[in-house]
């Protein structure tokens, strides 16, 4: 399983979004450092989901975190996120 698979599948398991997007920006960092040849390093997540309802954006991405701590402490080296909740302002497309 990749690693955008294995970030797809745990958030889906844990979180149930109704929408989810995984993108792969590795690409874009060609060269820096963390980055691999193969890819698979650098991703920006999009996620709606009923449970970030009343958080702030700070403890919804400690949630996020913590979901996907083994693939931050190995493969990925850089994750931004713009968490949701349902009915909540713009998303990226």
């Amino acid at each position: 399983m990749s690693v955008a698979e294995t970030i797809k599948s745990k958030l889906t398991d844990a979180l149930a979004p109704s929408e989810l997007q995984v993108i792969d920006e590795s690409h874009k960092h060609k060269g820096h450092r963390g980055a691999r040849p193969e890819g698979e390093t650098h991703f920006h997540v999009v996620i709606v989901a009923e449970r970030f309802a009343g958080m702030m954006r700070v403890a919804r991405q400690r949630l996020v975190y913590g979901i996907l701590a083994d693939e931050l402490a190995g493969p990925v080296h850089a994750l931004s996120l713009e968490t949701v909740a349902p009915g909540e302002g713009k998303r990226a497309g």
